[in-house]
């Protein structure tokens, strides 16, 4: 195993210092999906929700978590976001609205956590604008699908 780059010398944890690192632009995918029951996905798909625009209010919330997500998560850096875009697909075989987040940004450091965060956020946001019909919604598959940029290099989730 490698340095451990998230302590420092008396063994407590910091955030590592990404001032030499160049800036490169970094992309990342992440996925996930709210599982529902018939009733819930058809208020979803007709827009019947009694609180409102289910997938609109979902697109909102993981913009402003992927923005926000270096408030939530203690080791990650503020980074300049140029772009973050959500897409969900309502998949009636499953009955699964499946959210994707792609975010970009040109910096030292990559947007793998702030995708994820904002598929989460996404997800979350789904199941609180419909528990009052459906209390046993289930969140899953939340994953990087790829990532681009920095000195890592790319990264795309083989398909199984």
């Amino acid at each position: 195993m490698g340095e451990l780059t998230h302590f420092n010398e008396a063994g407590r944890p910091r955030m590592v210092d990404v001032s030499a690192k160049g800036d490169t632009v970094r992309k990342a995918v992440a996925t996930g999906r709210v599982l529902v029951n018939e009733e819930t996905f058809r208020l979803i798909r007709t827009g019947g929700m009694k609180k409102g625009d289910v997938l609109g209010c979902a697109q909102v919330a993981g913009i402003m978590a992927a923005k926000r997500t270096w408030e939530l998560i203690p080791m990650c850096h503020p980074l300049p976001l140029t772009g973050v875009d959500l897409t969900f697909t309502l998949n009636e075989e499953d009955l699964a609205v499946e959210i994707a987040a792609a975010v970009r940004c040109t910096g030292p450091t990559g947007v793998e956590m702030e995708a994820l965060t904002a598929v989460s956020a996404a997800a979350l946001t789904i199941y609180d604008m419909c528990k009052a019909v459906q209390k046993d919604m289930v969140i899953d598959r939340i994953r990087l699908e790829q990532k681009s940029g920095g000195k890592s290099g790319d990264y795309q989730r083989e398909a199984k």
